[in-house]
């Protein structure tokens, strides 16, 4: 849960008064443009930066006050990969988890069973230098799962990612949810927060501008409307004209590629009685039917711009580096990263 979070970066305000709720269990996708917070946020709620303002908790438990705490009880993934190039990746999973205090048999097996489940066993005694950016991906993935943690973070957690390998963590997020794993999934991939996210939250500009389940979204900015496309100019004039009667209203119409959409909420009566008309015309359209809105509209509707890819001009590439918790090589408390 956050609160009224606040944090700037010089000039540039990364999160205005911002406020996050994710019910236990349940998958919250954060969603917005390019800087939008997302990544500034996943940082504060997993201990690596502290807010300038406001109060945030993981797991019943203030992250200001009992950092450690918190990383006792997460797992995080951030956008780039933080693996150890010059050990393998059984190495790197091992030591993840003897870092969390696992005990060396149950690290070995947690260790196993990831290079398996993520589809890297034959690779696991490779050094990770030779791995391929998706299974280097892959790898940090299963980093964040080394503890099965009740809380995990994910930012962007299928980029770089083959469609194939990307079903396969789709199968792994419902598969911690269905354990009872609580998850925060920021994403450039609009289909991902669609197929897993229980709500999503849009932000811009450092603030919570929507929310709610995608179908309420996608309801709210869009709904539904009818579309027609045409081979003929003659027949493009004539639907327009059609669906203008229907609607009382001009429709949005495409001259160069003929298509024809009915303003917003127009829906199974609309595209009954422009058939009608259509069809007492002799006019017979390539397509016609009607299109729901997308998480896309969403987007373009809310902020203006399509889906971003990351957010690290404002908030710098923390999250490339190595993180996990317990204590460094230096022996001092390694606050600045967290697995």
């Amino acid at each position: 849960m956050a609160e009224g979070l606040v944090k700037t970066y010089g000039s540039i305000r990364a999160l205005d008064h911002l406020d996050l709720k994710v019910s236990e269990g349940t998958v919250l996708g954060l969603l917005g443009p390019n800087g939008a917070g997302k990544t500034t946020c996943v940082r504060i709620l997993a201990t690596l930066l502290r807010p300038d303002a406001g109060r945030v908790s993981v797991a019943g438990i203030d992250v200001l006050a009992h950092p450690q705490r918190v990383r006792q009880v997460i797992g995080l993934s951030g956008q780039y990969a933080a693996v150890d190039d010059n050990l393998t990746g059984y190495e790197n999973l091992e030591m993840i988890g003897r870092l969390y205090q696992l005990g060396k048999a149950t690290a070995r097996r947690r260790a196993h069973e990831l290079l398996e489940r993520f589809e890297l066993a034959d690779a696991a005694k490779r050094t990770v230098k030779t791995y391929s950016g998706g299974m280097r991906r892959r790898l940090d993935l299963a980093a964040a799962l080394i503890t099965s943690p009740p809380v995990i973070f994910l930012d962007e957690p299928t980029t770089g990612l083959d469609p194939r390998s990307r079903l396969g963590m789709w199968d792994v997020i419902n598969e911690r949810v269905r354990s009872g794993s609580t998850l925060l999934l920021t994403t450039q991939y609009l289909e991902e927060a669609d197929q897993l996210a229980d709500e999503i939250v849009v932000i811009d500009h450092g603030r919570a501008i929507a929310r709610g389940t995608a179908n309420e979204l996608k309801r709210q900015v869009a709904g539904e409307r009818l579309e027609i496309t045409v081979a003929l100019d003659s027949e493009f004039e004539a639907v327009r004209a059609a669906v203008e009667k229907v609607c009382g209203e001009v429709p949005d119409a495409d001259h160069l590629t003929r298509r024809v959409g009915a303003p917003a909420g127009s829906g199974t009566r609309t595209l009954l009685d422009v058939a009608r008309l259509l069809d007492a015309a002799g006019i017979e359209p390539l397509d016609i039917g009607i299109r729901r809105a997308t998480l896309d509209d969403v987007f373009l509707t809310l902020t203006g711009q399509a889906a971003e890819e990351d957010e690290t001009k404002a908030s710098g590439s923390a999250t490339g580096s190595r993180q996990r918790t317990g204590r460094g090589k230096t022996g001092r408390d390694e606050t600045e990263g967290v697995r």
